[in-house]
């Protein structure tokens, strides 16, 4: 017989247990339902035969999914878990940073030191290049991969710290002056390394593992400082062939902007440290969230290793890598205490894209603009082929020496930049169009100015280059033999030959496959992408060449 306790308490405590199964039933279902939804996402990657790709997703302060999915090595069928290691490219560069600010705020040193105060090899560019330069991309410095590739070097070489400091050492000039603009670099963040090991007294790897990730309990993440060094469960990277996959073999022994290996778990952890500080301070995670400022004042959507910008109307702090077949991309959106890591081993993936899809899922009654899919956009309109072929032509950027053709095929335009990289716009007035197929809203202008043409490519209120018609040359009426030599760069300590094969200017290098010269103008030329102008003294005889590419502009050679 019940007690007056048990007649009274009794239905409220069944009720209580009751509401709480139920509440947990809905809340395994709600999960499994995110799950199956992730999965979806990942369904291309979920397969032994195929490279894969790890997700993480932090919310309001704890791991609420994590998986793995596909192989993390084809030769032996491992597949690839949450606890499969990855090297995650430019993701590094964060924690590149951060190390950089815990001696800062020890009274170690300032951001607005200049870089020769640690490492003397750098040169005296007449001009002062600080730390926080460096570490928001605005230094003006030559991009080591850059300067590596010109010089003749392979992704697969052993790069070593050292080869990168070297070549540092014997550069002449800056792309422009510290401050000025910003272009993305990677030399930056090697050099910002080696401060950091030159001022701990430590490497870079031990400072971090010492400092950062074990406090942290990042169990599976470390700095690769030596290309030998065993690593268990790590992944390989490949890229698609025609018959399946190729190995895509990378044997960097450098540190700071890149050759972090990590997991997803680990990335989480690393995420959540910027909501609830473990590790740091503070004031460490606000200076990485502050946008970098330019001499005259702008920003730029940089901040201290990482990028800040919007996603559908939220603030997003992300920053993504590439090294080889390897693939990342973290993401935090702060006001939403969430964050997502996507990190694979294909070539052939968008981690940006995966993660993207994610934080759909999670914060979709959370944004503050309409989804793409349902926001109102330019309207293509329909134009004759006469009015098309109006738009046909060459297109020349002075600025940043580089050239693109538009021409009419099939029915569309295609903004052509070389290589079979092609990509059709849209009209959505009788001189404006849109890119298709690309992310982001870019658009392209046709304008007259002052008598001339013009080609105005922009996104939103940026504007991403203004290029000038002109009229290429006619390469058989040219004559090649004054091109023809050996042209030498001291600063990159390598040699490359112009010479004619079958009517054809090429550039041969020992250690690199030969490279046509395309002519764009007069002492101009495409070299696989990259801009040659040639040089000439007071009596028009060629002395020398001057290479550009997207990091590194004006490079001298001097014709031997």
């Amino acid at each position: 017989m019940m007690n007056t306790f048990s007649r009274l308490f009794l239905p409220a405590v069944l009720f209580l247990f009751s509401a709480t199964m139920i509440l947990s039933c809905k809340n395994d279902a709600d999960t499994s339902s995110m799950e199956k939804s992730v999965d979806e996402i990942f369904q291309e990657y979920d397969a032994i035969e195929k490279p894969g790709a790890a997700v993480a997703v932090v919310h309001n302060g704890e791991i609420v999914l994590k998986k793995g999915y596909g192989s993390a090595h084809l030769e032996y069928d491992i597949p690839v878990t949450t606890e499969t290691i990855f090297h995650v490219a430019s993701v590094s560069k964060q924690f590149t940073v951060f190390a950089l600010l815990l001696l800062a705020e020890e009274g170690k040193l300032t951001l607005d030191d200049p870089i020769q105060k640690y490492i003397a090899e750098v040169p005296d560019f007449g001009e002062a290049i600080t730390l926080r330069h460096l570490a928001t991309h605005t230094s003006g410095m030559r991009d080591q991969w850059d300067l590596l590739n010109l010089a003749g070097w392979r992704w697969d070489d052993v790069i070593t710290k050292e080869h990168v400091l070297k070549l540092v050492a014997k550069q002449k000039d800056l792309n422009f002056s510290p401050g000025e603009q910003y272009t993305y670099c990677n030399t930056g963040f090697t050099l910002l390394a080696e401060v950091v090991a030159r001022v701990s007294g430590q490497s870079f790897a031990e400072f971090t593992q010492e400092r950062m990730f074990t406090p942290l309990n990042m169990v599976n993440s470390q700095f690769y400082d030596d290309h030998q060094k065993i690593v268990r469960n790590r992944s390989y990277s490949y890229y698609p062939t025609e018959g399946g996959y190729q190995k895509s073999v990378l044997s960097y022994a450098n540190v700071g902007a890149t050759s972090l290996f990590t997991t997803v778990e680990d990335l989480s952890l690393w995420a959540m440290n910027f909501k609830e500080v473990k590790v740091g301070s503070a004031a460490i995670v606000n200076q990485m969230n502050t946008l970098a400022v330019l001499n005259d004042g702008e920003t730029f959507g940089g901040a201290y290793g990482q990028f800040v910008g919007t996603y559908k109307g939220l603030r997003q702090i992300q920053h993504s890598g590439a090294d080889a077949g390897y693939r990342s991309y973290l993401a935090r959106f702060p006001d939403q205490d969430f964050a997502v890591s996507v990190v694979s081993n294909s070539g052939a993936s968008n981690p940006v894209a995966l993660a993207l899809q994610v934080a759909d899922l999670y914060l979709k009654n959370e944004f503050e603009e309409e989804p793409e899919a349902t926001k109102e956009k330019p309207k293509p309109i329909t134009l004759t082929e006469n009015e098309l072929q109006a738009f046909e032509g060459h297109y020349w950027d002075a600025k940043d020496l580089y050239s693109r053709k538009i021409q009419l095929t099939e029915g569309s335009l295609h903004y052509d930049r070389g290589n079979g990289n092609t990509t059709e716009l849209a009209p959505i007035s009788t001189n404006e169009f849109v890119m298709l197929d690309i992310p982001g809203e870019v658009k392209v202008t046709f304008v007259s100015e002052n008598g001339k043409d013009r080609m105005i490519v922009s996104e939103g209120e940026t504007i991403l280059g203004a290029l000038d018609e002109y009229t290429p040359l006619d390469e058989a009426s040219i004559a090649m033999e004054p091109y023809l030599g050996s042209y030498t760069s001291e600063e990159l300590s390598t040699t490359y030959t112009l010479v004619k094969k079958e009517g054809q200017l090429v550039a041969t290098h020992p250690r690199v496959s030969d490279i046509p010269l395309r002519f764009l103008k007069m002492d101009v030329f495409d070299a696989g992408g990259n801009t040659i102008e040639m040089t000439r003294d007071k009596t028009n005889t060629i002395t020398g060449l001057k290479v550009s590419t997207g990091r590194v502009k004006g490079l001298a050679f001097v014709k031997e």
